[in-house]
């Protein structure tokens, strides 16, 4: 039998690209260009290198990559590609001959490799593409390739969670919504990690039953990445401070008081950004990574002596619950953690159907339909008869259109009486309304484009993400002026797009009605999956050519980039012919 060690060399499912392609045309231009050469900076885990990696597939390009091991060895990094020994001067004369040239890692290239790139630059015959990785010491040779403007310099930030949910979705399928969340949080828009993580989560992925979803329970899985990013920072911690990280590794989050926690201890380590005090005094580590670690390192007896007992995180989810509670009656649905309803479902452990319905109502009033569906889902695998989880799965159901939704509506069967707004019929309940939802039945009823527009606002500012989408669609039938009808589109369009899918009257009518042919076109493809390149080869178009048609589309529509636009072809595909 043959087995395979996870090192550099195993081979592994390519990882897509997405989310840089503005990025990626950039390189290509720069590359092909007069000056044929640019730097990539950023902090590790953005995605530099598969970035410069997709800038040269399919052409001659020669490689080299500065290692931890190669730094003591000049031309180290240039081994491969050089005779030895050799001057500064001969190499040169050796790799002029080369078109393209990309030098990965290159703030640990030896002194000799470092001053061999920048000669390359001086000399101008050879195309470089140079990536730095931020946060580390970097030769004067490299630093001097940007500063002193031998080449330009892209900075390259991480990914929005946004654009970097799309990818993972394209490296993995469907995922259940709270699985997707757990990835992105751990990973932390460092895409390495992210791809780690996802590689080890692969084999443990089972079918969500009725979704076409796959989800993930269980402990986070100690790979060498994963204890790479935690092990390190961890061991900064003196005795007395580790202590208090073990304390919050098996039973986070804690009060912050006396008699919970060592308060010298933690003012240390929140210094060093070990850990993190919220607006309540609850004190829990930085990282959700450090904790699978410290309680990776923990003897059984040690383990035993810190472990929550059963009261614990059923007080800490009582509280929780009324928070969340508390909140939506307060009609303000802003975005509030969730540690330990979070951490008994990744866990896989058993959550309370009352914590659960609450917790999805909360998610669907804000427009996350598929996180809503799955709390619900997971009070039900408790007690499959909680009839408050069977209601919240349905209206996310319905919201996403896995159900019928609400246009067969009559009004007397809706629960929530503002349900009658959002289908366009405020004056039937505008007398049983208070609030922002009064104000909004208000300017429905009377037609005022920009009241409803400063409705949408106030709940946005709430965290009705939804709702908002909904009050800036209507304003759109009732402005009198076309730009001012557009803003109104845009802002519901961008705020549509983060609401998971849903499907709505009031949404049905924001869709490409106002693109061209061919935008419609193109927007149908990007929204597909496909890049500017394979959208340009398809329809025999130059990829500048695409990438206009796209920037024309994302100004009519209000779509800050490719994240909205399933969104937007689907609400297209439901409207009537």
């Amino acid at each position: 039998m043959t087995t395979y060690e996870r090192d550099a060399t195993t081979l592994e499912l390519p990882w897509p690209f997405a989310g840089r392609e503005d990025e990626l045309e950039l390189l290509r231009r720069s590359l092909a260009g007069a000056r044929r050469g640019i730097v990539v900076t950023g902090p590790a885990g953005c995605g530099k290198t598969r970035l410069a990696t997709e800038a040269v597939r399919g052409t001659d390009c020669a490689r080299a990559a500065g290692t931890p091991e190669s730094r003591a060895i000049p031309f180290g990094a240039f081994a491969h590609l050089l005779p030895e020994p050799v001057t500064l001067h001969r190499a040169v004369q050796l790799l002029s001959g080369v078109r393209t040239l990309l030098v990965d890692d290159a703030q640990l290239l030896d002194d000799a490799s470092a001053a061999l790139v920048h000669q390359l630059a001086v000399d101008g015959r050879v195309g470089l593409l140079v990536v730095v990785t931020d946060g580390t010491p970097v030769p004067g040779a490299v630093r001097r390739l940007w500063t002193g403007e031998l080449l330009p310099r892209l900075p390259l930030e991480r990914l929005p969670e946004e654009r970097t949910a799309r990818l993972l979705t394209e490296a993995a399928g469907p995922l259940d919504p709270l699985t997707a969340r757990r990835l992105l949080a751990l990973a932390r828009g460092d895409l390495g990690l992210l791809r780690d993580l996802l590689a080890a989560v692969r084999p443990r992925l089972t079918p969500v039953p009725g979704t076409g979803e796959r989800a993930w329970r269980g402990p986070v899985p100690l790979t060498p990445a994963v204890h790479e990013r935690a092990a390190h920072v961890l061991g900064r911690a003196c005795p007395r401070e580790r202590e208090t990280l073990d304390r919050l590794a098996f039973a986070e989050p804690l009060p912050a008081d006396p008699a919970g926690l060592d308060l010298a201890a933690c003012e240390v380590l929140e210094s060093d950004g070990l850990l993190h005090v919220d607006d309540t005094g609850s004190v829990r580590l930085a990282h959700p990574l450090y904790g699978p670690v410290l309680r990776a390192a923990a003897g059984r007896l040690r383990a035993r002596r810190l472990a929550r007992t059963p009261r614990e995180p059923a007080r800490a989810l009582d509280a929780e619950r009324a928070a969340l509670t508390r909140r939506i009656d307060q009609d303000d649905v802003r975005a509030m953690p969730t540690p330990v309803g979070e951490w008994l479902v990744a866990e896989g452990g058993p959550l309370p159907a009352g914590y659960a319905a609450v917790r999805a109502r909360f998610a669907r009033l804000r427009g996350e339909v598929k996180e809503a569906a799955a709390w619900a889902r997971e009070g039900l695998r408790a007690d499959p008869g909680n009839a408050p989880c069977r209601c919240e799965l349905d209206r996310a159901g319905a919201l996403s259109g896995g159900h019928d939704d609400h246009s067969g509506t009559t009004l007397a069967d809706l629960a929530d009486p503002y349900d009658a707004v959002r289908l366009g019929a405020p004056e039937k309940v505008i007398d049983r309304l208070s609030g922002v939802f009064a104000r909004h039945a208000d300017a429905l009823t009377r037609a005022d484009a920009r009241a409803l527009d400063e409705v949408a606002g106030e709940l946005e500012r709430r965290g009705f993400t939804l709702f908002a989408a909904e009050a800036h669609a209507q304003a759109v039938a009732a402005h009198r002026d076309p730009r001012a009808a557009r803003h109104s589109r845009a802002r519901a369009v961008a705020l549509a797009g983060r609401c998971q899918g849903a499907r709505t009257p009031a949404l049905s009518g924001l869709a490409l009605g106002e693109l061209t042919a061919r935008q419609r076109q193109i927007v149908t493809l990007a929204a597909a999956g496909l890049s500017n390149r394979q959208i340009a080869d398809r329809l025999t178009l130059s990829i500048r050519t695409v990438g206009n048609h796209l920037y024309g589309a994302y100004t009519r529509l209000g779509a800050g980039d490719r994240g909205a636009l399933p969104w937007l072809t689907d609400a297209a595909a439901a409207q009537p012919a």
